[in-house]
């Protein structure tokens, strides 16, 4: 390939599609994060937590002389339903990545995931496997493994693939996120549109349909058809937030949907105390939930406890499991006089201010320094041209877009 085309071709990956074959509406292009989106991830952590504390169906979960069903029975019963908070951060994720992905370079979404999910992961992969082996060092059993070569693969966020056990217990819906990026990130190659990323979700849809009709483990691997029509309701939503409501987007959001909850089925059989008219009403309402937040007056919302509480989200939902639990348990072992559930606040307590001291201390200072220099790994100066160029200045073709949505 001559040397011309090669320039051509890197020069169309960094520069955005153009977007103009709708008329986007003007809360959409002020920018800035969407506040009543960052409450709603926060309730989808909360959920998830509430299940892994208070739902689980797994019996002495908590030792034999606490029976959570008979302390606590009607909030054992509710938080049962916990687990589709995880559907909720998928419904959530087609809307704030594709918001995510507008105006931006495959180059720039990239970094910006980057950025974004691997200091706070890698600290906590670490928190993890320290308390693992400490626990080890005085006699106690460890949860979650702490082996080396375990460990090294987790710091991959691929621990999976790699056949290697989790070390945070929640990570393998990382995966499932990546996933969805790369799906997200072919589509930036070929450019982002309107009418672009319509198609894309009614041929996902199809794809992952005729998947599950193979039986492929392959393409279900590929298309994420469990989660598929999770996604691509959520990038239905922002398409209205950003262009508003018509019949097309009305029929993707019905396509989807209907997918969504005749496949929930398969989910709802992994949690026996679950019913699936109970789970698809659940969720159901968390689509409404999403739909007020992106559509009505509350996206104009800015209230900075909401947006804080977003950004708490991820370090939160990272640590309530593999690091909040045995905490809890620790209480529960050293004070068995306190309580069950005074334990289980206290684990969770731990991780709100253990997730607020990493929101603080590696999401601020890491993300933005990892970001800052893979911008400028990304279009490297000549060494002939090194001194010349600002320390630390990132190029201006690949300068990040204004801060995007929540969980950008």
């Amino acid at each position: 390939m001559p040397e011309s085309a090669l320039r051509e071709a890197a020069q169309n990956l960094l520069r955005p599609a153009r977007t103009t074959q709708a008329r986007p509406s003007g809360a959409s292009t002020k920018g800035g994060r969407l506040a009543a989106i960052d409450a709603l991830r926060l309730l989808a952590a909360v959920a998830v937590a509430a299940y892994h504390y208070v739902g689980t169906p797994t019996p002495r979960f908590w030792g034999e002389n606490h029976d959570l069903p008979q302390a606590a029975p009607l909030l054992h019963a509710v938080s049962g339903y916990g687990w589709l908070g995880v559907e909720a951060f998928f419904l959530i994720s087609g809307f704030v990545i594709c918001m995510s992905c507008w105006g931006r370079t495959p180059a720039q979404f990239a970094v910006s995931r980057i950025a974004r999910l691997f200091p706070l992961y890698w600290a906590v992969v670490l928190i993890v496997v320290v308390m693992g082996t400490v626990a080890v060092l005085v006699g106690q059993r460890s949860g979650a493994p702490t082996d080396l070569r375990t460990t090294l693969g987790n710091l991959t966020m691929i621990p999976g693939p790699l056949g290697v056990d989790f070390t945070a217990g929640v990570a393998w819906t990382l995966w499932v996120e990546a996933r969805f990026y790369l799906l997200m990130g072919a589509l930036l190659l070929i450019g982002l549109t309107y009418l672009r990323v319509v198609a894309f979700g009614f041929l996902w849809l199809v794809l992952a349909s005729i998947s599950r009709e193979l039986n492929s483990t392959v393409l279900d691997e590929l298309l994420l058809s469990q989660y598929a029509g999770l996604f691509v309701t959520g990038i239905a939503c922002y398409l209205m937030h950003r262009f508003g409501p018509n019949l097309l987007l009305w029929l993707l959001t019905g396509f989807a949907w209907c997918y969504t909850l005749t496949v929930l089925d398969d989910r709802v059989a992994t949690h026996p105390t679950s019913d699936w008219g109970a789970s698809a009403a659940v969720l159901t309402g968390f689509l409404v939930l999403l739909a007020v937040a992106g559509l009505s007056r509350l996206r104009h919302l800015q209230w900075r406890t909401f947006v804080y509480a977003g950004a708490l989200t991820y370090p939160f939902y990272l640590v309530h499991q593999s690091v909040g639990i045995p905490v809890a348990r620790g209480v529960l072992k050293a004070a068995p006089a306190l309580g069950l559930l005074p334990a289980i606040a206290l684990g969770l307590l731990f991780s709100l201010l253990l997730a607020a001291t990493l929101n603080r201390q590696v999401d601020r200072r890491l993300g933005p320094l990892l970001r800052r220099h893979l911008t400028t790994a990304l279009d490297p100066a000549p060494a002939e041209l090194r001194p010349r160029r600002q320390r630390g200045a990132a190029p201006r073709a690949l300068a990040p877009a204004k801060a995007g949505p929540a969980g950008d």
